[in-house]
């Protein structure tokens, strides 16, 4: 019986060069989770509507479960893994845990990585704007007040850590 055949990928995850070899069917999704051990990044509807698999590419965020492993050859890929560094958490993950920002936690992930893509374009948003950037990130649980009031948080002390 022999194997179906790999593709390698060479790319950026979290800052770390990586190349993997995977088979070239996989969802960038399944390429993280299964391929580089990462499971922050849910499976959610699988269908791109749910938002709880997004990732950054590049900087902006993808819906992973959308997108061809092999589409991400080159890029620079970010998790939610990806968020802090090794001392502490990003300032987004430290609102999220002090204000409510997760309940179930299932989809923050995709709501994190998300929320950071706009704080990096606009560093001072609205609540008009958080609300839009988060569109297309479903949460059940928090009725999304807390994940606004978190984004918010995470852009002051962003400010006062620039400052």
């Amino acid at each position: 019986m022999s194997s179906a055949p790999k593709t390698l990928l060479r790319l950026t995850v979290n800052g770390e060069p990586v190349e993997v070899a995977f088979a070239p069917h996989k969802t960038l999704l399944e390429l993280l989770r299964e391929d580089l051990n990462l499971p922050g990044t849910k499976h959610g509807c699988e269908l791109g509507e749910c938002g709880a698999c997004a990732v950054l590419v590049d900087g902006r965020p993808v819906l992973s479960c959308l997108a061809l492993g092999l589409e991400a050859e080159g890029c620079a890929v970010t998790t939610v893994e990806g968020l802090g560094d090794d001392a502490r958490l990003h300032p987004l993950q430290e609102a999220f845990a002090d204000l409510g920002g997760s309940q179930c936690g299932y989809c923050t992930p995709g709501v994190l990585v998300t929320a950071k893509a706009l704080l990096d374009q606009q560093p001072d948003p609205s609540r008009a704007e958080i609300a839009e950037a988060l569109s297309g990130n479903l949460c059940r649980c928090t009725g999304y007040l807390q994940i606004f009031e978190a984004v918010e948080a995470a852009a002051r002390r962003v400010s006062r850590e620039d400052a």
